[in-house]
């Protein structure tokens, strides 16, 4: 089956390539949102992505339109564990936000995580206000808060825990 399908004008495809490290750093710094640190943490991902193929344990799903990738989702299987998977990444461009690429992009991953054996996702985000939206988009799609690690990142800044149960 191939990995690439259309949906109003956007097209979604699994396969990396090296053009994309430059759409995801892209797409990370729009937000204006995470730290130069976090946007290499992403930009690495795809890296090793790019290096190791599957053995590097890291899966992507791009949403492109109009030859422009305009989101992107990054995910794994968590080693050690029977069937959860983390969802490092999901984001798509500040000017192509509010349109559903982030719901469809979510949506499309966790068929994909389904398939591959998956029952639980986990996602983890900051509790700063600037991700306020981003809690509320995980919530709106399903997800429930599982755990809050005060000061985890910074002072004042906690680590906040989603998870959701696959049917």
């Amino acid at each position: 089956m191939p990995d690439v399908t259309k949906k109003q004008g956007i097209i979604f495809r699994e396969e990396i390539f090296l053009s994309d490290l430059k759409m995801i750093r892209e797409i990370i710094e729009s937000s204006q949102v995470f730290s130069p640190q976090e946007v290499e943490i992403a930009v690495d991902l795809a890296a090793e992505r790019l290096s190791k193929g599957i053995s590097s344990g890291y899966h992507f799903l791009f949403a492109d339109q109009s030859d422009h990738t305009v989101g992107f989702a990054c995910f794994g299987p968590i080693p050690g564990t029977e069937g959860s998977f983390d969802l490092y990444w999901i984001a798509v461009h500040k000017e192509c936000q509010g349109l559903g690429h982030g719901k469809e992009l979510l949506e499309r991953t966790e068929s994909l995580i389904r398939t591959m054996g998956g029952t639980r996702i986990y996602i983890e985000t900051s509790s700063r206000n600037t991700y306020e939206g981003t809690r509320f988009f995980y919530l709106h799609m399903g997800y429930q808060e599982e755990a809050v690690l005060k000061d985890f990142y910074s002072p004042g800044d906690a680590k906040v825990i989603y998870v959701k149960k696959m049917r």
